[in-house]
This record gives C-alpha cells, sequence and structure tokens, in this order.
C-alpha cells in the first residue's frame, strides 16, 4: 500500500555514542527541520543540540519507557496531519533495546512512511573492535538480571555459532561474568567494551574467566559485551562418539576432566559441553 495521502513520516535517527563529532550533518538538518522531536531523554537532547549548535526548530517531547505507549496516539494523529516527528534515543539506534519499535510498528499498521538516520550503534562499533569473527553475528538486548534465568539464557547461548552481542550495567557485570563462565567455562573468548567513542573508551578481551576475575573490581560506564560463538563440531564427530572416546581413556586410566578437554578441542567442541554429556552418560 502507499502512504496515505498529505501525511507526515517518522524519522530514526541514530546519535552519537559518546562523542558528539559522530553526529551525520543529516542529523543537524532534522534536528532544526522536524515538526516534533521525541526524545528518550529531553535534557540530553538539549545538550547534544547545543553541542551540535543547532536548536530544535519543533516540539520536543519526551518519548522513553515508561510513557511510550501514552505518546503514540498524538504523534500518530500528528503525522497523520503532516507532521515529521524524528525519534531520537539517547545514543545509538532507536528501537534497538531502546524505545521506538512500538512507534514503528503503528506507523506501519497506520501506513505512515518510516525512514532512518542511519549513524552510530553500540552493536555494531563494539562487533568491529572486539577482534571476534565478524562475518556472523546475533544481538540478545538485556540478559536477565536473576543469576538462575541469566544461566539458563546463556545456556541458549551455548551452542550459537555466531558471534553474539548483547549490552550489559556496569553493576551487574561481575555477576553476569561469573554466570557465563559456569554455563560456558573459563576459555570462551569474549570483549568487554566500555565507554565506547568516549574519552576513557577501553576494551577488555579475553577469556570469560580472565574477564570475570578483572569486573569483579567494579567497572563504571556504558558497556557492550561480545561473546564468542560455540566452535563447530569437527566433521562426522558426533557427540556419541566423542563420549565413548573419553570414557575409554579413562578406563585407560586417565582423568575424565584432562580427557574431555583433550578430545573436545581436537574435536572442535565445547569442553563444558563434552564434560557434561561424559557425567550424564555415566
Amino acid at each position: 500500500m502507499s502512504p496515505v495521502s498529505g501525511s507526515g513520516r517518522l524519522v530514526l535517527a541514530a546519535t552519537p555514542l559518546g562523542d558528539s563529532k559522530d553526529a551525520s550533518t543529516r542529523l543537524v538538518e532534522a534536528l532544526a527541520d522536524a515538526d516534533i522531536v521525541a526524545a528518550e531523554d529531553t535534557r540530553r537532547l538539549r545538550s547534544l543540540a547545543a553541542a551540535l549548535g543547532v536548536s530544535p526548530g519543533g516540539r520536543v517531547v519526551s518519548f522513553y519507557d515508561a510513557v511510550e505507549s501514552a505518546r503514540l496516539p498524538g504523534l500518530i494523529e500528528a503525522m497523520h496531519g503532516g507532521s515529521t516527528v524524528l525519534l531520537v534515543t539517547d545514543a545509538g539506534m532507536p528501537s534497538v533495546s531502546d524505545p521506538g519499535y512500538r512507534l514503528v510498528a503503528a506507523c506501519i499498521t497506520e501506513d505512515l512512511p518510516v525512514t532512518c538516520l542511519p549513524g552510530p550503534s553500540a552493536v555494531t562499533t563494539a562487533l568491529a573492535v572486539s577482534g571476534l569473527p565478524c562475518d556472523r553475528f546475533c544481538f540478545e538486548g538485556f540478559p536477565p538480571r536473576k543469576s538462575g534465568e541469566r544461566r539458563r539464557w546463556f545456556a541458549g547461548l551455548e551452542a550459537e555459532p555466531r558471534t553474539c552481542v548483547f549490552f550489559e550495567s556496569p553493576h551487574r557485570l561481575a555477576d553476569t561474568l561469573a554466570d557465563a563462565v559456569a554455563v560456558l567455562g573459563p576459555d570462551r573468548r569474549a570483549a568487554v567494551c566500555r565507554e565506547l567513542t568516549k574519552t576513557y573508551e577501553e576494551v577488555r578481551r579475553g577469556g570469560l574467566a580472565e574477564l570475570a576475575e578483572w569486573a569483579a573490581d567494579g567497572v563504571r560506564g556504558e558497556i557492550t559485551v561480545v561473546l564468542e560463538g560455540a566452535a563447530p563440531a569437527a566433521p562426522g564427530a558426533d557427540l556419541a562418539t566423542l563420549v565413548a572416546e573419553v570414557r575409554q581413556r579413562v578406563e585407560d586410566g586417565e582423568r575424565m576432566k584432562a580427557a574431555a578437554a583433550e578430545v573436545a578441542e581436537a574435536a572442535g567442541v565445547s569442553k563444558k559441553t563434552l564434560y557434561d554429556a561424559v557425567l550424564a552418560a555415566r
């Protein structure tokens, strides 16, 4: 279907992660020209606008999680009346673990045009600097807050072959990485990206156990974690065959943990997955 005649439109705009100089020229123009600017935090928007040397030309309204649903009817009505609504969040791309999805879905239902001003994204920025494979990846938002649920969440990623990117708050990072070690093992590689593009940007790379030990001392700032995907199993090496090999080596006098680690490494499978399978088969 074609857009409603005479309708306005929704413009999603990526905002800088930290350095205002990452803002695009199109973002500056959009801030000046939009009839309505819907912002996750209006104070941060005005600070960004001041840094960019632009004044929002239209009405500024708040658009954060708690008011998102209540704001939808008014914004949709304004767009039907011909207004351009510019949606910005605190940093990065709207809708990516930030407000925006519901508004986009509502615009599509109402046959209103939706466009995007591309720009900074913590997901792709962290992925690019992580040193982990970037050819295939998935984004998982925020892990659950409770340890039990978080461990089940990590269990769902245990066999995921793609590099995984997720966000975490600084005060939960240490516990989250400890849970990752418990489920995925100490050696699974990861990168913790802190304060991307800001003055104190830091990227820590290493095994999960090493990163968990580092985070235990406390971490500050905006956090994005990049997690290595599971190693693919070697062709023809099914789990039952590997379990049988480990059990035979144990019968021959080797320690089970050491045997499982060597067989897993040679086959290119998760050490923990194989070790748990051997335990279950006893």
